[in-house]
């Protein structure tokens, strides 16, 4: 075959490559749906009088507000990241929300002890916590790994872990509108455990779902 034909033979097999949009706008797609759904949900199931008076308390506004940063910019990093010319330092974007998250529920700790106990024993409401936090993290989940694949990253380690992170978080802030009590030592082991499940889930699940070779 002379190069003539060949190249002419490649050229026809060619397909339109879709440019997908900024990363910064996708993630904004992402959360403006969750939030419209959330909000929606909030608005028909949360008891508002209760929650208006648990965020009357400062630490907890404080830790609702950094749940909440924690999402966004966990969304956020992992958008950005998922594009192989930014930077791995977008990774470090949900630390500071992160940390004032586990400072403000750390003060509650403080404040409460172990456990409130109550009817359901030692361990209260908290498994209910972490059945919540997981359940609502796939729903989430699904969506979020279906957009960022389409970005096929190169290295799917970092997007799968901070966009789980991000995923986990928006769960645990869904959570803070039907939570019945503050937080407590007993309470956040369970909080933690089910967003560190949740991280863990999605980097082991990495490549199936990420991995730019998935879909060849």
């Amino acid at each position: 075959m002379q190069t003539d034909q060949f190249i002419e033979q490649l050229a026809s097999e060619l397909e339109p490559v879709q440019v997908l949009r900024s990363p910064a706008l996708r993630a904004l797609l992402w959360l403006a749906f969750v939030g419209v759904v959330t909000a929606a949900l909030i608005l028909r199931y949360a008891h508002m009088s209760s929650v208006l008076q648990r965020l009357a308390v400062p630490r907890v506004a404080v830790e609702c507000v950094a749940t909440a940063l924690t999402a966004v910019t966990a969304i956020v990093a992992a958008f950005e990241l998922s594009v192989p010319d930014r930077s791995p330092r977008w990774a470090w974007l949900p630390l500071p929300p992160f940390l004032l998250w586990l400072a403000a529920s750390g003060l509650g700790c403080l404040r409460n002890g172990l456990s409130l106990r109550g009817p359901e024993g030692f361990l209260g409401d908290s498994p209910h916590c972490f059945m919540f936090i997981t359940s609502a993290s796939v729903p989430l989940a699904v969506g979020l790994f279906w957009m960022l694949r389409r970005a096929r990253p190169i290295d799917p380690l970092p997007v799968a872990a901070i966009g789980t992170l991000g995923v986990a978080a928006t769960a645990a802030f869904i959570l803070e509108f039907f939570h019945p009590f503050d937080v407590t030592v007993i309470d956040l082991t369970w909080h933690l455990s089910a967003v560190g499940l949740v991280v863990l889930l999605g980097t082991a699940w990495r490549r199936p779902l990420l991995d730019a070779s998935a879909g060849n």
